[in-house]
Order: structure tokens, then sequence, then C-alpha cells
């Protein structure tokens, strides 16, 4: 099912959460809504779903307009943070739950409602538990049976708002993949909120980061990570640094000396450069450089990260070096990016 939201805004006592934000889905797409608390990600799932109504604009099923429509109208597959499960109930109790509440003409016979929970049962690889309740189980088995259940009802759209937000990070990791690999199983249109951007970037057919309730750019996680459109998106997806520089006569300087970098095409004037802290190139010096000494040295996992003190602009970079790379504190070292981008203010 192709969704569409078009020129939504959404007011909360005149707030504005949403500022005139539209997003085209494509039927059978895994959509990541990236952003930090209050940047309207969540808003956005919520008007999609029913949760809420738009102050202006529409939300399209397909061709139909389903702004007025409610949650079950919609037919919507909702997974919440935190399962919502009804502890009461077995988990094949739960995940039949959608199925059992249907208008007796929608409804499917109950031995048919039974299949259909226990074979997603084995899709989700929760076989033979049917029996037990939500707190004989884990979190991530809890969160299994909650997506099980949101797919019972074969939704036009499944939404998932921070699926993985209340467990660790190994089976965050664990259950990300498996996640994937449902939805290439399955097909079903996706849309999931998150603010963890590796899980965004591993997960997506297309990112969508959000800030102050705007769309700041949609991509894939390739075209997000490695070609942001603005400062925001460059400091919020991945590690960056920021140094002022000056464009001169094709050049990047610092304190009117080159670095090195040729900006080709760029205007002279000032701008801030960003760059990754994997995006260098080491450098003997003295000239053609950026320099600094070393503060503070780490090993993280197969890299070394270094922090420099950039002191001909009173400025901190953290760059990445192999790990058999030694420096020691107030070392001298030089660099020079290799893959970077100018913004001006």
């Amino acid at each position: 099912m192709e969704v569409r939201v078009q020129n939504i805004r959404k007011e909360f006592s005149r707030f504005p959460a949403l500022n005139d934000v539209s997003l085209d889905i494509r039927s059978g797409e895994l959509i990541a809504l990236l952003g930090p608390s209050g940047s309207g990600k969540t808003t956005l799932l919520r008007l999609i779903a029913g949760l809420e109504s738009p102050t202006e604009g529409t939300v399209y099923f397909g061709n139909e307009d389903a702004s007025r429509k409610t949650v079950q109208q919609r037919n919507i597959g909702f997974v919440f943070q935190h399962y919502a499960l009804f502890r009461h109930m077995t988990v094949l109790d739960n995940v039949s739950f959608g199925l059992t509440i249907r208008p007796a003409g929608r409804r499917p016979a109950k031995a048919e409602i039974r299949k259909r929970a226990l074979e997603l049962l084995d899709l989700v690889q929760l076989s033979g538990l049917e029996k037990r309740y939500p707190a004989q189980l884990s979190g991530g088995q809890r969160q299994r049976v909650a997506l099980a259940r949101a797919m019972a009802v074969e939704p036009n759209v499944l939404l998932l708002d921070e699926p993985f937000g209340a467990l660790d990070a190994q089976v965050r990791k664990e259950l990300r993949r498996w996640l994937r690999e449902i939805h290439d199983r399955t097909g079903h249109t996706t849309v999931f909120v998150t603010h963890d951007q590796d899980e965004a970037l591993e997960l997506a057919d297309r990112v969508v980061v959000m800030s102050k309730g705007q769309i700041e750019q949609i991509g894939t996680p390739d075209e997000i990570y490695d070609t942001p459109n603005s400062p925001f998106v460059f400091g919020f997806i991945g590690q960056s640094n920021i140094l002022p520089v000056r464009v001169e006569n094709g050049q990047l300087c610092i304190e009117g000396r080159s670095i090195g970098v040729s900006a080709l095409g760029e205007a002279d004037g000032p701008a801030q450069l960003y760059f990754r802290p994997h995006d260098i190139e080491l450098l003997d010096g003295p000239g053609g450089c950026i320099a600094g000494l070393v503060t503070v040295t780490r090993r993280v996992a197969g890299t070394r990260h270094v922090e420099l003190a950039i002191d001909a602009v009173n400025s901190r970079v953290e760059i990445e070096l192999p790990p058999e790379k030694v420096t020691s504190d107030h070392s001298r070292v030089a660099f020079r990016p290799t893959r970077w981008k100018l913004f001006r203010d």
C-alpha cells in the first residue's frame, strides 16, 4: 500500500509539531523516521496511523483520502516500544486478538484464526511458546509477539514506534537483522520511528531525517551518510568534525595557510569544513595539512580514536587511526581530509 503525506501541519495548543511536511512512501518500502526528541517523527507516525488528525493537509492510502478515517478503517498494524501485550492472555491469544474482535462479517472462523496465528508464531521463530504468557517471555520474545500480532490483521501499513528502545544493545542488534528479514519475506509497507542512527541506516530502504517539525533530507542510507545536504544532517548522522576555514583562490585555508585541499569552483570567503573522523590521511607535514596536538587517545574496537587540539582556530577534532599507530599526549599529528563538505552561514 502506497502512503502519501501531503502538506501536513499539526499543532498542539498552537505549537507547530509538524510544519508543511510531505512524504511519499512506496508500496512495500521500509522507511525510517529518524531525528532527535521533539523533531516530529512520532507525531508523523501517529498521523499516518490515525491516532492524531492533521491541523492542515492530507494523508492518502493509495489514491484514497484517509485523513478522517479511524485506525480500524485504515487497517494499521502498530508495534509500540513497550510491547502493549495483554498480560492475562497467552501468546496465541495475543496474536489472534486483532482478528477475534473483527465484526462478524469480516471475522475468520476460529480454526482459520488459530492457523494464521500459529503460522505467524513460526515466522517470528516462537513456535512452541503459544501457551505461555507475556511475563514468561524475554523482552526480545515479547517484541516478536507484538510484531506477529500487528501482522495478523494483514495490515495495509505496519507502523513501529521505537520498537527496540526498551531492549539491551545485543538484543537490539539481533532483532534489527531479524526485522529486515521478516520485512523482505512479507513485503509490508513499513514505517518505523527511531532516534538510533545505526538502526535507521542498517534497516531502512530510505531514511527520513527530521528536525524541528520538518524534513531535513530523504534518501537511501548511503545518500544520507555520504552526501548530507545540511549541517544538521552531517552532524546528526555519524560522527563529524567542524573547522572554520576560508576559501582562497580554490584552496581551503586555516589562518591564511593552505591545508592542501582543493576547493575549485567554491566562492572565496569563510566557510565551515565538515569531515568524518575516518575520512582522513596522515601526513608528515609541515605544510599543506591540518596539524594538532594529541589530547586524548583511546582504543575503540579495530581503530584508535585520537582527539586533537587545533590551536590555530582554537578547536578540537577527533580522527581515527590504525590500532598499531601509537600516539602519546602532546605529540603532534598532521593530516588532511579526504572526503569533506563545506557549509556557509
